[in-house]
């Protein structure tokens, strides 16, 4: 089941507005044991999501927390910047910038294992 937070953040994006965290005034969820719901709402020009709207996104918000933690793994099986900026180095002087770098093996083997679907 999709979390609140992205079914509200799907809805804002749907409306042309975005989630800022920063600005709790705008918009803050809550749960008091019971579950989470909408505390807060104060986007100018934009109604708070009804229980049904936001039942909509169900869907999309199950393939966004998907696709967000597929993309978390990677971020940590990725070598770090200074690693990945060497082994590039050392496949220009070598002339392969093509799928048989060192570079790109990583990158390949990494999204390999971590499919977006």
């Amino acid at each position: 089941m999709a979390q609140l937070y992205t079914k509200v953040k799907l809805y804002l994006e749907a409306n042309s507005k975005t989630w800022d965290g920063t600005k709790i005034s705008l918009v803050s969820l809550q749960n008091d044991g019971s579950g989470e719901y909408i505390k807060t709402w104060n986007y100018d020009g934009l109604d708070k999501p009804t229980d049904e709207q936001l039942a909509s996104y169900e869907t999309a918000g199950n393939a966004a927390e998907t696709l967000n933690g597929v993309l978390n793994k990677r971020q940590t099986e990725y070598k770090d910047f200074g690693y990945q900026l060497d082994l590039l180095y050392h496949d220009m002087t070598a002339g392969k910038l093509d799928n048989t770098g060192e570079w790109h093996k990583h990158i390949k083997a990494v999204k390999d294992a971590n499919p977006k679907s």
